[in-house]
């Protein structure tokens, strides 16, 4: 029998972070991504730790009841690789499992890079390991998909903050569960003369892998941050230019851990242009690479959507590392 999932903080380059954890063993830390928080991995607690293992999802800097710095250029990847690293080590661990999802997968994926001697493997759900570009993750998508993309619309200072925080439940509704309205797009984006949840449709019935208590919980974790409530989360997507300027020395760095990749079909991330293709060539980015999977009909919340499916893979992938 394990035992409850126990919830403290701990200091990072000078963050507290708060933590959920349960179980002993080896090390599996859980990413989340936006805008999410440790809730997000409910699903993975229990199955990981019953089968032997020390699961540890934080809120990762900026979100949910972790220190929110104010400037975007506190949120480039050598901040979160950083905390990651550091996080390890205040666990008083020399090494660990890496699952990230959405915005955690980046992460994950760079910290198996820069810190391979830390990292027994690595799992990325949704967000592959996409190679540095020719421009910024930004100004890429703004060239190819325009200023109310998503990703674009989120680089103004105030604007999304506002408006995702105004209706913190109808946000979470929205992002978890809305389908694209008639002005939508399944590439997120802000209809002319919209905002941006304009795009997706309160849902009358959550689907089966969504209740009303989730949603309770996810409001729970931000609420009290009122109009700021996302904007933590927001910056990452800031700092997405600095990044550029800062990984130009880890372009082609191999990826060398074992690795595992899990995503939708219906995902948004598996719909962007060249994404279905660089996915098909993982083999090639990742030389270990345990195994890649698109799950039928899922979207882009792989493991609240398939968590029997994720669970099963994680262990599976788990498993077959050998030190």
């Amino acid at each position: 029998m394990t035992t409850a999932i126990k919830h403290r903080h701990v200091e990072v380059n000078g963050v507290r972070l708060h933590i959920a954890e349960q179980g002993e063993g080896p090390l599996v830390l859980l990413l989340h991504g936006f805008p999410e928080c440790w809730y997000s991995w409910r699903h993975q607690f229990e199955p990981l730790a019953a089968a032997g293992y020390r699961v540890v999802a934080p809120d990762q800097r900026g979100y949910a009841r972790s220190d929110r710095p104010k400037d975007p250029s506190s949120y480039t990847i050598h901040h979160l690789t950083g905390d990651v690293v550091a996080l390890i080590h205040a666990l008083g661990e020399s090494r660990a499992f890496l699952v990230g999802h959405d915005w955690g997968a980046p992460v994950a994926w760079t910290t198996a890079q820069l810190r391979p001697d830390l990292v027994r493997g690595v799992a990325g759900l949704s967000v592959p390991p996409f190679p540095r570009g020719a421009q910024s993750m930004a100004a890429g998508f703004r060239q190819r998909l325009g200023e109310r993309f998503y990703f674009v619309y989120f680089q103004e200072p105030g604007c999304a903050d506002a408006e995702l925080a105004e209706d913190i439940r109808s946000t979470f509704r929205r992002t978890l569960a809305g389908l694209p309205t008639e002005d939508g797009s399944r590439l997120w984006t802000v209809p002319p003369g919209g905002r941006l949840l304009d795009a997706l449709a309160d849902p009358e019935q959550l689907p089966d892998w969504l209740t009303e208590a989730d949603v309770d919980a996810f409001v729970a974790e931000y609420a009290p941050h009122g109009a700021e409530a996302f904007t933590g989360g927001l910056n990452w997507y800031r700092a997405t230019d600095l990044n550029w300027e800062l990984t130009a020395a880890l372009d082609g760095l191999p990826l060398s851990v074992p690795a595992l990749y899990l995503a939708g079909e219906e995902d948004l991330v598996t719909a962007m242009p060249g994404a279905r293709d660089f996915i098909a060539a993982l083999p090639q980015v990742l030389p270990r690479l345990h195994h890649s999977e698109l799950f039928p009909g899922c979207g882009h919340w792989t493991q609240q959507e398939r968590p029997d499916e994720v669970n099963a893979a994680l262990l599976d992938f788990f498993g077959s590392v050998r030190d």
